[in-house]
């Protein structure tokens, strides 16, 4: 939301007139200028903050200063800034560890960085709101109840509807990227709808969690992006209570306004209950379409309704209130790192830079014809030269990533001539990882065409691509500033967990095996009956009897899943289409499916 402190400038941001050195982030660590010394009397210095001790360099220029100025110090005592040192030992021996004499105090300690996120208390709860709260717990008992498909984009609509008045009451505006994080968290609850595989729908559904929630806190720095996905849990026990007090305050502590509505709400649903039933006992076509459209309601599943209702309910408050009172995450304070000098900062990264390129020089000459040599010289073979690298290599992107956050944290940052060496050593750095990162992807893909495509394999290629994409961001933010660098990284997951699941990776998986099966007339039969419904059109193009033993495991998990409409996924959807129009051969027996899975697996 625009209008939020915590869209506002995070503090200790570079401004105009900040003096801080133009670098790869505006709104990169500053550098601390020196104490000025107090101009009133010395019972005026403000007090020391937690953790701010100043150090003897912070005492040195501020008693030349004062001298400069005439040698009154603090105060006019004419002592040289003798009280200005009084007052930083106070501070020192108050507020910081005990420190040798030759040791300086870096910045604020870990106690200190939160101590201005604490969320304002929220404007009274709408009606509006209260109604959304109470359409997600009607819905969530209706329709949760037979598993998860588009049921959960449903429910999580009047949840978006009730966060959004609540930050109209409160004043927010919704900001570009709120509706960026929003949008982008309901398409992620598309998945579930998609697909029937269990694992692509769990990763976008929690992805979908944490873009809502950083929707909801609108977080733009680090630490507004890191524990944005998290804010939702401050609301836990704080959201219910403010609707429950809410609802109190509406119906004047007693009955007031809520008892008609709750008698016009009974009498609805009893009208609804007896003449439905009289139009269904006098029409079997009615019956069949009230059958499909109303969910089940049963006696024998009251508690597990009332239990989804509550869960809908606080879910929708706890929603609500963050949109009405966010938690300022965006003003973690974390200290600046102290710059190193060039050679101690350079010296280790370009040694890593020559590493790095000696192993890329190798990568090139394998990839372009090499492979032979290689092998023969190693003794393995094609497949496990391809699966001993690809592990390794994954590690060497990650720590290479972390490499740079820390050389970032303690880089030179004194002159444009440090920041332009800062950018050529990372630079050069992050273009042979890239390297890496193509390397690794190069070796999986041997890998996949010796032993096939699995959902690890597809799983860990996914996540290093997604590593050279934060390489590219990265270089991309040497160049034209890193401000919008933590959004862009969020947004590049969310991203990756969308496209993973609307690529369907069973089906991937399926198509792959089966094009490998017609190539080289290999084929893992007992992993293909572990797909899930997804993989059913690929698997369909198989010849029988492989094509009924593959598919047996879906038609029998599809027979046994007697689900609603609003349960069902498309990947079920067209699984049963398939299975259907083309029903398992009969003499795809258990004895005939074991005996093709022996012979395939190791032709």
């Amino acid at each position: 939301m625009s209008d939020t402190p915590s869209e506002a400038e995070p503090r200790g941001s570079a401004s105009k007139d900040s003096g801080v050195k133009p670098g790869i982030d505006a709104g990169e660590p500053e550098i601390p200028e020196a104490p000025k010394v107090p101009e009133g009397p010395a019972d005026e210095v403000p007090a020391a903050r937690t953790g701010g001790a100043l150090s003897k360099g912070d005492s040195a220029r501020g008693a030349a200063r004062g001298s400069a100025s005439g040698g009154t110090g603090s105060g006019g005592t004419g002592s040289g800034g003798t009280d200005f040192e009084k007052r930083k030992a106070e501070a020192r021996d108050v507020d910081t560890p005990d420190l040798d004499e030759d040791e300086e105090w870096d910045g604020p300690v870990v106690e200190s960085w939160f101590a201005d996120v604490q969320a304002k208390p929220p404007a009274p709860i709408r009606d509006a709101t209260l109604w959304a709260a109470l359409a997600t717990g009607v819905l969530s008992m209706l329709l949760l109840g037979d598993g998860l498909a588009l049921n959960l984009l449903l429910v999580a609509i009047p949840a978006a509807l009730g966060a959004y008045y609540a930050a109209q009451a409160a004043g927010r505006r919704p900001h570009r990227w709120t509706l960026v994080w929003g949008v982008g968290g309901l398409a992620l609850l598309s998945v579930p709808a998609l697909r029937d595989a269990d694992w692509p729908s769990f990763l976008a559904v929690l992805a979908a969690v944490a873009a809502g929630s950083l929707a909801l806190h609108g977080g733009r720095t680090w630490t507004g992006v890191l524990f944005g996905p998290i804010g939702l849990y401050t609301s836990l026990v704080t959201g219910p209570l403010w609707g429950w007090s809410g609802l109190r305050e509406r119906s004047g502590g007693a009955r007031g306004n809520v008892g008609p509505v709750v008698r016009a709400i009974a009498v609805a649903a009893v009208l609804l209950v007896v003449f439905g039933a009289l139009f269904a006992g006098a029409d079997a076509a009615f019956a069949d379409l009230l059958g499909g459209l109303v969910p089940d309601a049963s006696v024998s599943g009251g508690p597990w309704h009332a239990v989804l209702f509550v869960i809908g309910v606080v879910g929708a408050l706890v929603v609500a209130h963050t949109a009405a009172a966010p938690v300022q995450w965006d003003r973690v304070e974390v200290p600046a790192g102290r710059p190193r000098g060039r050679v101690e900062w350079a010296l280790p990264l370009i040694v890593l830079a020559a590493l790095f390129a000696v192993f890329n020089a190798v990568q090139l000459a394998v990839l372009f014809g090499g492979y032979d040599a290689v092998l023969e010289k190693t003794g393995q073979t094609y497949a496990e030269y391809a699966r001993q690298g690809f592990w390794q290599l994954l590690l060497v992107t990650l720590l290479t990533l972390l490499v740079i956050v820390f050389a970032l944290r303690w880089a030179p940052r004194d002159s444009s001539g440090d920041w332009t060496l800062v950018r050529a050593v990372l630079g050069t750095l992050c273009v042979l990882a890239l390297v890496v990162v193509a390397s690794a992807v190069r070796r999986m893909d041997m890998y996949v065409e010796a032993y096939g495509l699995t959902r690890l394999r597809i799983s860990v290629v996914t996540v290093e691509l997604w590593l050279g994409l934060v390489i590219v961001l990265i270089m991309a933010a040497g160049v034209w500033g890193a401000r919008w660098l933590p959004r862009a990284v969020l947004a590049s997951a969310a991203a990756g967990v969308l496209a993973f699941g609307l690529v369907s990776p069973d089906a991937l998986i399926a198509e792959r095996n089966v094009q490998r099966y017609e190539a080289k007339g290999s084929f893992d039969l007992d992993y293909a009956r572990g797909l899930s419904a997804d993989a059913a059109p690929a698997l369909d193009k198989l010849d029988e009897p492989l094509r009924s033993c593959a598919l047996r495991s879906i038609a029998q998990d599809l027979a046994g899943a007697d689900k609603s409409w609003y349960a069902t996924s498309l990947g079920e959807a067209r699984a049963r289409d398939i299975l259907d129009g083309r029903p398992l051969s009969p003499d795809a027996d258990w004895n005939v499916c074991n005996r093709l899975g022996t012979e395939l697996a190791y032709r």
